[in-house]
């Protein structure tokens, strides 16, 4: 259990302390009030009393929590802008007034920048810079950034000219191990309640939590991951990102060069540029999808100040006449190769409208415990295929609310009544996904997610065709393994019988070792005809002659299936 943060040795340890304090004290009445009204209420028979204040504590608690993370700025801004994307777990109540709960804090006075910055850099700052602008750009809850100008040296070695210097909010350190000391304690009261440790491991979410917030402040790491980002699309022209200036960047001070351009959701801006908003959804969403479904390194923060849209004649033969200009990698997330397959499997579910294929995908994703009865969950995303799947969100709109409120409240009895549990790498996923539809939608009202799903899964589903024949290759390799081994295990159980080790021999067992010999011999044949047929009927829709090959290969361990159930005579 997280103890109690001891800053006795800095300058404003009192303050420490009493941020710590203040986030328990809330999280703690708040979870007090919660159980009284949704666990014991229900038990003694008064469940429609906490039912018929629900929404209004709802919503008094987003209030609160707004105020709170306003005030303390730090971690809770974070916490804040995650709990606005949970719209698949969290009332409207409660994301409706944290959605747009940005880095609302006053911006540092520029002498203490100044002095944090210059002494990062070794020098003051009219040597490292031509020119700073003492007015930020941006002032946020964890670092503040200024425009400035390079010298004449720097920006000869360069090619660059205007830059913005990025610096970390003086004493941020101190107010990120504090809050993370708080939430961990909190983390520790939620694993002890059922209801949340059946379906997330709070302890574990925490830490995860920890890991990108202790990234998002550490500038060198931050570096790394735009230079790793931008080598993912070099050759793609629909993204651009900019340079760094290494010379001028340290742990706690980052410079880059200046690319402002057009906020992603400015329509208007986009309308003068000769931009259509409309256009940009579609590529804004492939680009995301590819981070999270090719690539495996994704902008886990794209919300609309981190995305410019660059106009101009970018690159030759390039119609659009604009890229995605992505800034602020400090927030990334990676995809491990297990849990890539279980989205892609997702999307192209998804895109199929197939209700068992989406649940099995969520299974193995392991958001489904193994034990899970999935057959209502199964029904129930059928039903919503059946009548929302292919909507877009102003069709959406135009749905009677009480159609959506009666659906609601079945599928969420069925997904209640499930073991859900949030994997640890899922707290990133979410977000960028639920940033990336919000960005879409705010772009074009009538942008149909579909349309961007169908053809990308499309697109997975011949990458699969293309690795089809090793998948075969190497499941036929098993199942021969499993052949070849399958009569000397049966031997050495012969010979046991045989050498003493079980002193009765049987003729009987004998002829009935041999006869499971045949079968296992039939069965493996079997699947290896089966494999090459579906293997053949797959690749033949792109290339017919190897097709054809793995279809007529099928008839060979079929004739051996046939002929070698016989018994010799």
């Amino acid at each position: 259990m997280a103890s109690e943060p001891r800053g006795s040795e800095t300058p404003g340890a009192g303050d420490t302390r009493a941020r710590y304090r203040r986030i328990l004290r809330f999280a703690g009445w708040n979870l007090a009030v919660t159980w009284w009204f949704e666990l014991l209420l229900p038990r003694i028979g008064l469940a429609k009393v906490a039912e018929r204040s629900r929404s209004k504590r709802m919503r008094r608690f987003a209030q609160r929590f707004h105020v709170l993370a306003v005030d303390l700025g730090g971690l809770m801004i974070k916490v804040g802008q995650f709990m606005s994307s949970r719209l698949d777990v969290l009332p409207p109540e409660i994301t409706t007034e944290l959605e747009g709960l940005q880095d609302e804090v006053p911006p540092v006075p520029f002498p203490a920048i100044r002095a944090l910055a210059e002494a990062e850099l070794g020098m003051p700052l009219e040597r490292a810079f031509a020119s700073v602008d003492e007015t930020p750009v941006a002032a946020a809850s964890l670092g503040q950034a200024h425009r400035a100008v390079l010298g004449p040296i720097d920006a000869a070695d360069t090619g660059l000219d205007a830059v913005v210097i990025k610096v970390q909010r003086p004493g941020i350190d101190a107010i990120v191990e504090t809050d993370l000391a708080a939430l961990r304690r909190v983390g520790g009261w939620l694993s002890r309640v059922r209801l949340v440790s059946d379906r997330v491991d709070a302890r574990a979410l925490v830490e995860e939590f920890a890991l990108t917030s202790r990234e998002e402040i550490e500038y060198l790491h931050e570096a790394g991951s735009l230079e790793r980002f931008a080598a993912d699309f070099a050759d793609d022209d629909r993204v651009s990102v900019p340079e760094i200036v290494w010379e001028r960047t340290t742990r706690r001070v980052l410079t880059l060069e200046d690319v402002t351009a057009i906020k992603i959701t400015d329509a208007d801006g986009l309308r003068a540029a000769g931009i259509d908003p409309a256009n940009v959804a579609p590529v804004f969403a492939a680009v995301m999808f590819d981070q999270l479904f090719t690539n495996g390194f994704f902008h886990a923060d794209p919300h609309p100040g981190n995305i410019f849209i660059t106009p101009g004649p970018v690159d030759v033969g390039d119609e659009r006449g604009w890229k995605l200009t992505f800034i602020d990698f400090g927030m990334m997330g990676e995809v491990p190769p297990g849990t890539r397959r279980g989205l892609r499997k997702l999307l192209i579910a998804a895109a199929s409208r197939d209700g068992k294929g989406l649940v099995d995908a969520i299974r193995d994703l392991g958001v489904l415990l193994p034990s899970a009865e999935t057959t209502e969950l199964e029904r129930a995303m059928t039903q919503l295929f059946a009548r929302f799947g292919g909507m877009g969100f102003a069709e959406l709109r135009e749905v009677d609310p009480r159609e959506f409120r009666d659906f609601a409240v079945q599928f969420g009895d069925v997904v209640r009544s499930l073991p859900f549990q949030l994997p640890e790498n899922f707290l990133l996923i979410i977000r960028a996904m639920s940033l990336t539809s919000g960005v879409c939608s705010a772009l074009d009202p009538e942008f149909n997610l579909w349309d961007s799903i169908e053809p990308y899964a499309s697109k997975l589903l011949r990458d699969e065709r293309g690795n089809v024949v090793q998948d075969v290759a190497k499941q036929a390799l098993e199942v021969a393994g499993i052949a070849w081994r399958l009569p000397k295990r049966l031997d050495a159980l012969v010979t046991r019988f045989e050498d003493g080790s079980v002193a009765t021999v049987s003729p009987a067992l004998e002829r009935r070792v041999a006869r499971l010999e045949r079968t296992a011999r039939r069965v493996v044949s079997v699947l290896v005809f089966g494999i090459l047929l579906i293997a053949g009927a797959v690749v033949r829709a792109d290339d017919v002659v190897l097709g054809s090959v793995l279809m007529i290969a099928s008839v060979v361990p079929l004739l051996f299936a046939v002929f070698a159930g016989r018994r010799p005579r």
